[in-house]
């Protein structure tokens, strides 16, 4: 991928076609097929959805510049439970997508669904999180395997979202090849997004702070260190690992040599050097799994900041609410003012105009008078809709939330008793390493 317009360069590379398992066309009965299917809650129980493959490429910008990129393949496939409970394969849709498009979905699911804590994806650029000055080649094969692996959980979290799944532009990103970016452009999500600067206002401006999305931020901050803090303790314990598998190497090194000077221990010696050498080169693959288990752990970081997102976009509604009431109290107060309701100001301009060119005649009060209910009219349907708005977010983004915890709940604790299993398994092999050892030394 190119490290400056990976948004703005739209390549020209082959797309897959939607296929039946015939080969031919299919694409209009997916399309059917999906909008029917979403209905139901989650699509993944009818379609299954991956991230099977990616590929280098290089293309050039709109400006001429060379531009290289990865690409990922995600195929699409209908499926059907038969009586026997077996998934008989209906169609298929195959298309090469960038990370930017990816991201460009997203962007457009937060702002069309600003209640739901839409998933995250993987990092763009490949940081070592833990050590903050070294990066990562963005074209690491293993760093692209694994945001292959996380693309893919983003579709199908996506997916499985009762709501996200029947929106048509995500359906579109996962069978319409072209024109897809255009499509989602013109829908005009860009004008709806809240500015930061306006979200950073709404949070410092606000009268009367909800106290159920303040506790929502608190509990976002937490999560995200918390598992920050695990990550890292993991990093170290599994740094102090690899050092002390790969040192037995050099047990593996001495006891082959000193097998060589040996005639009565010298097989078992060998054999001893033998199992040192397979239990060194064993952490490289424990590590890959660990690894693994560790980008699932990740991305609870980022579900943070998606938590983060929906408070941010309730203090915006609320401060809106509040700016509509405290337009609604400003015209009453003119009006009742005007009506000698209310006292007047010490000094106003219309009191020193009043004085200087005399008072106003009944007519014109009376208009003015008129005037501000209509304000006061409009000021008021104002203050309606804005309640109207919060209220129904509000609701509906606690509902989601809950929806959110339940999922992190199973989601962690599967997570969990995984890294239990793979450090189970990790001593069992230690434990067989050594024991095969010490039969080596017995037989000596």
């Amino acid at each position: 991928m190119a490290a400056a317009r990976d948004d703005t360069y739209e390549p020209n590379y082959d797309s897959g076609l939607i296929r039946d398992a015939a080969g031919s066309s299919d694409e209009s009965c997916l399309e059917e097929f999906l909008k029917k299917k979403s209905k139901d809650g989650n699509l993944l129980e009818v379609v299954e959805i991956s991230v099977t493959e990616q590929e280098k490429r290089t293309g050039t910008t709109a400006m001429g510049m060379k531009d290289v990129f990865t690409v990922y393949l995600v195929e699409t496939g209908r499926v059907k439970d038969d009586s026997n409970m077996s998934k008989l394969a209906m169609g298929s849709s195959s298309l090469w997508r960038r990370y930017s498009e990816f991201e460009l979905l997203r962007n457009y699911l937060v702002v069309t669904f600003p209640h739901v804590v839409v998933p995250p994806l993987p990092e763009k650029r490949m940081m070592a999180m833990w050590q903050q000055l070294s990066t990562v080649d963005n074209f690491d094969a293993d760093f692209v395997e694994r945001r292959r692996v996380a693309l893919e959980g983003f579709l199908q979290r996506v997916a499985a979202h009762p709501l996200l799944c029947q929106d048509e532009i995500f359906h579109g990103f996962l069978q319409e090849a072209d024109g897809w970016k255009e499509k989602v452009h013109s829908t005009g999500f860009q004008i709806k997004q809240d500015s930061r600067l306006k979200s950073l206002s709404a949070s410092f401006r606000l009268k009367k702070p909800d106290r159920r999305f303040e506790e929502l931020k608190n509990y976002a901050n937490e999560l995200q260190n918390n598992v920050a803090s695990i990550l890292k303790i993991r990093t170290r314990l599994a740094d102090r690992l690899y050092g002390l598998h790969k040192i037995h190497g050099n047990y593996g090194r001495v006891f082959s040599e000193w097998s060589g000077i040996e005639q009565e221990m010298g097989d078992g010696l060998q054999s001893a050097g033998h199992f040192m050498d397979v239990y060194k080169d064993y952490i490289d693959d424990y590590m890959a799994e660990e690894e693994q288990i560790a980008d699932q752990l990740k991305e609870y970081i980022y579900f943070a900041d998606s938590l983060k997102a929906v408070c941010r976009k309730q203090e915006v509604l609320q401060y809106e609410l509040e700016r509509c009431e405290d337009l609604l109290g400003s015209k009453k107060l003119q009006r009742d003012q005007l009506t000698g309701k209310a006292p007047q100001k010490a000094f106003s301009f219309r009191g020193m105009t009043s004085k200087l060119f005399g008072q106003e005649n009944a007519e014109t009060r009376e208009s003015r008078v008129r005037l501000l209910h209509d304000q006061i009219d409009d000021a008021e349907d104002g203050v309606h809709r804005a309640q109207k708005t919060i209220d129904e977010f509000v609701e509906n983004a606690l509902k989601e939330v809950e929806r959110f915890k339940r999922q992190k709940s199973r989601d962690l604790k599967e997570i969990f008793i995984s890294y239990a299993v793979l450090q189970i398994k990790m001593a069992k092999r230690g434990i067989t390493v050594w024991t095969n050892t010490k039969e080596c030394f017995d037989k000596m």
